[in-house]
């Protein structure tokens, strides 16, 4: 009963409060309202695009040959700003690249990277352009350095220090080849990468062995007469 009471005169104190700002409480109230509406539409109408991107790229997957650079990169302009979007721009890279259009895969592959550098596809736009490089006959092993030292996927890092370990054998490095190629073949036990990778450790290793200098001949000095 007190404590209804004690409740009562609250609301008896601070009505004429309510009446005196009233206005000013009605139009933060509106306020309000008119931004969670049109939070809630942006969203609707983002989440609608991601549902519409991804329909789209899943038709396009399903297509006949397979989709084309630039039916992906059309998606990817259509729906900027969505998962899918970034999806089909990556795999419009990656179709550029197969097709053996470097100079441009490189290009969308950098595109990719300057506009969603944060995005957890990255590390796989990173190698793309370290690997359009490596095509183009200029093989850049800080570009592939790089992907190492930021990429979370251990598919992609493997992927980028079995390119490493091409480049320091290319340049006659053979330890830092080897060692490398060790890396990537322990990563990938069973996989095509780990296979090729335990090729070259296996060939590294007998360079290695022929390269080094021959112990010398061990002799024994006969003890001369007297001693």
């Amino acid at each position: 009963m007190q404590a209804q009471d004690t409740t009562t005169l609250f609301l008896l104190k601070l009505w004429p409060w309510i009446e005196a700002k009233k206005t000013r409480l009605i139009g933060g109230a509106v306020i309000i309202a008119v931004a969670i509406f049109v939070i809630s539409f942006f969203s609707y109408q983002h989440e609608q695009k991601e549902i519409a991107a991804g329909q789209a790229l899943t038709q396009l997957s399903v297509t006949a040959g397979g989709p084309t650079a630039e039916a992906c990169l059309k998606i990817a302009n259509e729906y900027p700003g969505t998962v899918a979007g970034q999806r089909a721009m990556l795999q419009g890279a990656a179709a550029l690249y197969e097709a053996g259009r470097y100079p441009d895969a490189q290009a969308q592959f950098q595109k990719f990277l300057d506009a969603h550098s944060g995005s957890e596809l990255a590390g796989q736009a990173a190698l793309g352009v370290a690997a359009s490089l490596d095509a183009l006959g200029k093989p850049d092993a800080t570009k592939y350095q790089a992907v190492v030292n930021s990429s979370t996927d251990p598919a992609i890092v493997s992927a980028a220090k079995f390119a490493l370990g091409r480049i320091a054998e290319s340049q006659g490095k053979l330890n830092e080849a080897l060692g490398l190629f060790q890396e990537a073949a322990g990563a990938n036990p069973g996989s095509s990468l780990g296979y090729e990778a335990g090729m070259h450790v296996l060939d590294l290793r007998n360079k290695i062995s022929a390269s080094a200098p021959a112990p010398a001949p061990f002799t024994i000095t006969p003890a001369k007469p007297g001693n």
